[in-house]
């Protein structure tokens, strides 16, 4: 099989199916509709043929792409690659688990667009451009193309929130917009200032040449600017994450944006931050990480109590699972500010656990959602009876969420609470406070819907459908699986890990 293109493939597949939906009629919703799932296949199937070759001992070197792109000097005597920028893409372990997160999220998030009642057309047409940038994010080897791609997320994203969204959808987008938008600037700058001082964006030349001891810069980067521009990028990640007090924007989007984007925003967009803060903040900063490690610990027991609190006294569903992330985000801080193997890795099994299974609440309420047109819990009691399938999954997934051992939520939790003990006993056991409410807020939650007070007639309202069970059994079984076999997910990790560590004098 020829490599040499096939992370562009990857990428840029959707893009088929863009060209295709352009000629179709936008009132043939069903074409539409078909044609929207089977362009998000191609990167599924790409994405899971190379995870496979990689846990079988294939090396990820070869898929990696470069081909001279833009160049911002005449300086190729002294130096080919200075202030070169070039279309650089590549994969390693951590990247490529995220890229077939990506892929498997937005194929099954596309059942869940059989709810969206207008326009399909243009809902695809921007659907299929976020997966494009969700997956160029993941895929990019250099800060300008992760920029770009990571701003192609954004155009979609406000036009699906604010267009497909529920009642508040336009306010819920502009927000989105504007602190995203925020943050995206800060990012930038920290970009033009790495690229102007070492003549690089390349991640890895970035992490060779800041690491090196009085490497030969292009201008000199003090101690200090390393620590601010690290800050820089915590702000900059901590909105997309988000962090406490950053976070307001996010409430609104969960509650707001129609199920197969929220999946794809709480499953994948949240983690692109928690991505950047490893790949970018641990790996180009490893000794100013190391110094922030303390406040990045404090930063995320806030979030971890602050999101379970809130949490706790909810009403409605959407806002339960929406503190819920904001909470279980908190857990990812934790653990990289473990700055050990336990909590780093424990971090990363967050980003992918959490991933999975925020999409398969999304999803399990989308289906509530369209059958009885509320999320409120009060509204829900009595689920149990009148939908019996789909109470027993929001159950398994509410298992999943409070850390039940056999799924994923209880592997990610442990590692990072197991090293977070080793360093910081005492922030621990605080934290471990926060694993306490959320038993408590998901149990009330969940129990309250499925066996709660009756308020309503369920008469004439049909259970889960079988097109509907397609996402949630397939989630479900990845829930599973990583619980009883981590090492699906720790193997392919762990060439990644030993870098980090390594940089971090772990």
């Amino acid at each position: 099989m020829n490599l040499d293109h096939y992370l562009s493939l990857l990428v840029f597949s959707p893009l088929l199916g863009m060209v295709i939906l352009a000629f179709i009629p936008k009132t043939q919703e069903v074409t539409i509709k078909v044609v929207g799932f089977l362009a998000t296949l191609p990167a599924t199937i790409l994405a899971l043929v190379a995870f496979l070759q990689y846990r079988a001992g294939a090396s990820l070197e070869k898929l990696s792409e470069k081909i001279d792109w833009i160049r911002f000097s005449d300086l190729q005597a002294l130096d080919e690659n200075l202030y070169a920028v070039k279309y650089e893409l590549g994969v390693n372990g951590f990247s490529l688990v995220m890229i077939l997160l990506t892929a498997i999220l937005a194929t099954l998030a596309t059942v869940a667009s059989i709810y969206v009642k207008k326009e399909w057309k243009g809902f695809f047409l921007l659907f299929l451009l976020l997966e494009i940038g969700m997956l160029g994010v993941f895929a990019a080897e250099n800060l300008i193309l992760f920029f770009i791609f990571f701003e192609i997320t954004l155009i979609p994203m406000f036009f699906l929130v604010g267009k497909w969204g529920y009642f508040e959808k336009e306010s819920a987008a502009f927000s989105y917009l504007i602190y995203n938008g925020i943050g995206s600037a800060i990012l930038l700058i920290v970009i033009i200032i790495l690229f102007a001082r070492t003549g690089t964006t390349n991640i890895e030349a970035l992490k060779q040449i800041l690491s090196t001891p009085n490497a030969e810069l292009v201008a000199p980067i003090s101690d200090s600017l390393k620590f601010g521009l690290l800050l820089a990028l915590l702000v900059a990640f901590g909105v997309k994450l988000p962090i406490f007090p950053l976070h307001s924007w996010m409430l609104k989007v969960h509650v707001q944006a129609p199920p197969a984007i929220v999946m794809l925003h709480s499953g994948v967009l949240l983690k692109i931050g928690a991505y950047g803060l490893i790949r970018f903040g641990m790996g180009i900063f490893p000794e100013e990480f190391k110094s922030l490690a303390v406040l990045i610990v404090i930063l995320g027991v806030i979030n971890l109590l602050y999101g379970a609190f809130l949490a706790l006294v909810q009403k409605d569903f959407k806002m339960v699972l929406a503190y819920s992330s904001i909470s279980h985000m908190g857990i990812v801080l934790m653990g990289l500010g473990a700055m050990n193997e336990a909590g780093v890795q424990g971090a990363i099994f967050q980003v992918v656990s959490h991933g999975l299974i925020s999409a398969l609440l999304f999803f399990l309420v989308g289906v509530m959602y369209e059958r009885v047109h509320t999320s409120m819990i009060d509204r829900l009691g009595g689920m149990a009876k009148a939908l019996p399938l789909t109470a027993g999954f929001l159950l398994a997934a509410g298992m999943a969420s409070l850390g039940l051992p056999g799924m994923s939520g209880f592997v990610s939790e442990f590692m990072v609470f197991l090293g977070l003990f080793d360093e910081m006993p005492v922030l621990a056991a605080i934290g471990a406070i926060g694993i306490i409410i959320t038993a408590v807020y998901i149990l009330k939650a969940i129990l309250g819907m499925t066996f709660g007070s009756a308020n309503r007639s369920y008469q004439g309202v049909g259970d889960i459908r079988a097109i509907e069970l397609v996402p949630v059994i397939v989630l479900v079984g990845f829930i599973v699986l990583i619980g009883v076999y981590p090492s699906v997910l720790s193997e392919p990790l762990q060439a990644t890990l030993e870098t980090i560590l390594l940089g971090i004098g772990g």
